[in-house]
């Protein structure tokens, strides 16, 4: 019979508890932020072009294989799975960045076409990762900002480089691919808003 031993516990406690909190990379590349100096907010959007996902160069093959996997298990869930992974960036990537965008910077996420200027977040890589219970990897993701003014959105006023945002539920419970990736987004609003304010 399996028996738990405390101080084993407390040992892997700790170890989990030691790991940094993120590895994430963020660089301006391209311009300055003098730009924001003053705003009150900036309408913010999401591009998902020709993303990377895992070991998949295109995004469209790791859905194919993944809806035809999950379909040769079980009939329709790689459909129902399909449909998730793209509603999920509405339903709970974009909100979840914006919450914590605004909980830890100055200026304000919003959908405001009237803003002067707009924060494009440009998904560039996503690493789904996975949790089996004993087994786990987090999940990941690359991307970049633009800031550009609102009335002129292919000009970048500034580019920054987001590498590395980590996705994990510090509780271990992150079953759910989305729930992952959603915690990637967050990661990477975190950071950002620092990195705006500094």
């Amino acid at each position: 019979m399996f028996k738990f031993i405390p101080a084993l516990g407390g040992i892997l406690l700790a170890a989990t508890l030691s790991l940094p909190l993120s590895a994430q990379k963020l660089k301006l590349t391209e311009g300055n932020l003098d730009v924001l100096k003053g705003q009150k907010e900036v309408n913010t959007e999401f591009t998902y072009d020709n993303i990377k996902v895992g070991k998949y160069d295109k995004e469209e093959d790791y859905i194919k294989d993944k809806t035809a996997d999950y379909n040769k298990k079980e009939a329709g869930r790689g459909d129902t799975w399909a449909r998730a992974w793209k509603e999920d960036r509405e339903a709970r990537y974009e909100p979840k960045f914006m919450e914590l965008f605004n909980n830890k910077g100055d200026i304000k996420a919003v959908h405001n076409k009237n803003a002067k200027y707009t924060l494009i977040f440009k998904t560039t890589f996503l690493e789904p990762g996975y949790n089996v219970g004993v087994w786990r990897k987090n999940a990941s993701m690359n991307g970049e900002v633009w800031i550009v003014e609102t009335a002129n959105p292919s000009k970048a006023l500034a580019k920054i480089s987001v590498d590395k945002a980590q996705g994990r539920d510090w509780a271990g419970f992150d079953f759910d691919t989305g729930q992952r990736l959603a915690e990637t987004y967050a990661d990477a609003a975190k950071a950002l808003a620092k990195f705006m304010k500094d």
